[in-house]
């Protein structure tokens, strides 16, 4: 407590948002908050009779100074004296260790909270659809998980004890002050509005303030975060910019330093103001009271007591003249929260789902009529979760019509055909990343609806043209295929990735950390990665978006051999960026506007002179075939996603 008899949570009440009162909160969220506050009932009941306690022991001290001044100090009474000066110290020795005990308790309840809350929408979120990952802003799902979690929680910990020890203070105060003298404790509530008029001001301003600082904060977070990744950082030495990014840096510092002295400084008004006030108000009740003592109205331990009984007044208060902020406060948050946990997953898996089962032996991979759209925003994501939303008016369209084909056990199918085709789409739907909108996919004779996603996922492998490496060690980003391997397995999927030798160049072999998103490693180095990674999962299908585009001659080579030892023995989908990999492959399909336009073999295609020719002679007639050492011309194809 401040001299004043303010705390530092009524402070943070003062500079809460006021506008969340005007929020309209979903039917039936309290009945929902308290099934997750139900499993800590035991720790609640001993935490509010514990606050209860330490408001009962905020008006025991002031009537023992009573005591003493008026049966033993003026009476020259030592024994009254001492013995009630230690009943002051063991009230005080109380409130010390319920002050502690509702800490624990307090901690207990909240930590307790956030952690549930947290790994709820941790799991719920990680079910997500991808297509709710490409929507939602990261930094707005950290938040989530983060900041609204946190003022969940103070729902059931700060807010209910203020809520509480404010009520039952103010109720002890007020009776104890008016049964002591009620003349006194008139003129002190008197008093009040002149109390609040400042209170409420500076509430105000620091509101506006603290909303200023979170937006100006965020602004530099997002900054630092999207600097201080490896591509932010590369770009702006690429282009030359660090000096506008430091300037820009330190401007927005500068509006977070300023702000920060301006909300100081208010709040320094603010607890001077208060100082003054219960200064002057002290010297009001020992100017009466010291009279009325004078006159024999009554005794000088009364005065000394509706003295400290005053400064315990003004606290509770004020504090709940703004709990209604802060009770709203914590229901939006937990509204935000619950928001999130209330978007229902797009992929879900059926009660009676089947396992797929462990393969030794590839499957067969079926489209049967698929038609597809990409679902809008309101289906996937929330408006609040990402920065620039925008409403979509145009209606959704198919980006996929009636696509039928089969790739038989031990097949590879290559898909090519311009940019925006469909054949990134015809692949993410074979490991149910989306749901097909008619048709059905089928993987060795079951519906990808009908099985287990984790049954799913085991069977199906894919391998992206960026692949993504954890901010971990090599052993680490290989394990994560199927932990508990051993290093001997680790080093004979490398050796098959083509990336041994790399690894036994390193210092710390395995345990060198890639960096974040693999960027201590070449792209070559990172795709081969990648494919050990593929190896040590060892899917019976495979789903390839080419992993050669981009590449060097030499790292095309190595990965074309990694990518010939991955593909053996398996059914494989692969978006075609190479001749070698055309010339392979069992069946080609061409991909136009969203429809299989043709499909056969290399040569059958081209003696057709159709699109497939057309498509050749443009991005694939000049690319070389490999040669004997595996080489090829240093000069990349065009790709032709």
């Amino acid at each position: 407590m401040t001299p004043t008899g303010v705390s530092w949570e009524t402070m943070r009440s003062f500079a809460s948002d006021e506008s969340v009162t005007r929020q309209r909160l979903a039917r039936g969220l309290t009945r929902r908050i308290m099934r997750y506050a139900r499993p800590y009932l035991r720790d609640i009941v001993p935490f509010l009779v514990l606050v209860a306690l330490a408001a009962v022991l905020g008006i025991v001290t002031p009537l023992l100074f009573k005591a003493i001044i008026d049966n033993g100090i003026l009476p020259r009474d030592m024994g009254v004296v001492v013995w009630l000066s230690l009943a002051v110290a063991l009230v005080a020795v109380l409130e010390a260790a319920l002050s502690l005990l509702q800490r624990w308790y307090s901690a207990r309840l909240g930590e307790g909270l956030i952690y549930d809350l947290r790994s709820e929408v941790f799991d719920h979120v990680q079910r997500m659809p991808v297509a709710f990952f490409v929507r939602a802003q990261t930094g707005s799902l950290v938040s989530r998980l983060n900041t609204d979690v946190i003022g969940a929680q103070r729902a059931l910990t700060s807010t209910l004890s203020s809520v509480v020890s404010n009520v039952l203070s103010l109720v002890l105060v007020l009776a104890t002050m008016f049964t002591l003298s009620w003349q006194i404790t008139l003129i002190a509530l008197a008093l009040l509005p002149a109390f609040l008029l400042p209170v409420r001001w500076v509430g105000r301003k620091l509101q506006r303030i603290t909303r200023e600082q979170m937006k100006t904060d965020a602004e530099m977070s997002s900054l630092m975060t999207e600097r201080f990744g490896v591509g932010g950082a590369m770009l702006a030495k690429l282009y030359g910019r660090t000096d506008e990014e430091a300037g820009l840096f330190s401007s927005r510092a500068a509006r977070v330093r300023d702000l920060g002295v301006v909300s100081a400084m208010y709040s320094r008004v603010f607890f001077v103001a208060l100082t003054l006030l219960a200064s002057l108000a002290t010297a009001v009740v020992y100017g009466l009271g010291g009279g009325l003592v004078v006159s024999g109205a009554f005794e000088l331990g009364t005065l000394v007591a509706l003295a400290t009984l005053l400064s315990r007044l003004y606290g509770p208060l004020t504090a709940l003249s703004n709990v209604h902020v802060d009770v709203m406060t914590a229901l939006v948050s937990f509204d935000r929260v619950f928001e999130v946990l209330d978007l229902r997953p797009m992929i879900e898996e059926k009660p009676d789902a089947v396992e797929l089962g462990a393969r030794s032996e590839p499957a067969a991979v079926e489209f049967a009529d698929v038609s597809f759209r990409y679902p809008a925003s309101s289906e996937v994501s929330l408006a609040s979760l990402e920065s620039v939303a925008r409403p979509e008016n145009a209606p959704a369209h198919d980006v996929l019509h009636d696509i039928t084909f089969r790739a038989e056990p031990g097949q590879t199918i290559a898909l090519v055909g311009h940019s925006g085709a469909g054949k990134t789409t015809i692949t993410n739907l074979a490991g149910r990343l989306y749901d097909v909108d008619a048709g059905a996919i089928r993987i060795a004779g079951h519906d990808v609806r009908d099985v287990t996603l984790r049954s799913l996922y085991s069977t199906v492998g894919v391998v992206t043209q960026d692949p993504h490496l954890f901010h971990d060690t090599i052993r680490a980003n290989l394990s994560y295929a199927r932990p508990g391997l051993s290093d001997d397995d680790l080093i004979a999927a490398l050796r098959t990735a083509q990336l041994q030798d790399l690894v036994d160049e390193l210092p710390d072999g395995l345990d060198t950390v890639v960096g974040d998103r693999g960027y201590r490693l070449s792209g070559g180095e990172k795709q081969r990665l990648a494919i050990a990674r593929l190896l040590l999962k060892a899917p019976p299908v495979v789903v390839l978006d080419e992993a050669t585009a981009h590449l060097d001659s030499e790292s095309e080579a190595a990965v074309q051999q990694a990518l010939s030892t991955a593909l053996a023995g398996r059914t494989a989908l692969v978006i075609a960026h190479r001749l070698s990999t055309i010339r392979e492959a069992d069946r080609i399909l061409v991909i136009s506007g969203g429809t299989i336009a043709e499909q056969g073999t290399h040569q059958d295609l081209l003696s057709r002179g159709g699109l497939y020719a057309e498509l050749y002679r443009t991005q694939f007639a000049q690319q070389p075939d490999a040669t004997e050492n595996g080489q090829r011309s240093a000069e990349p194809a065009a790709p032709i996603r």
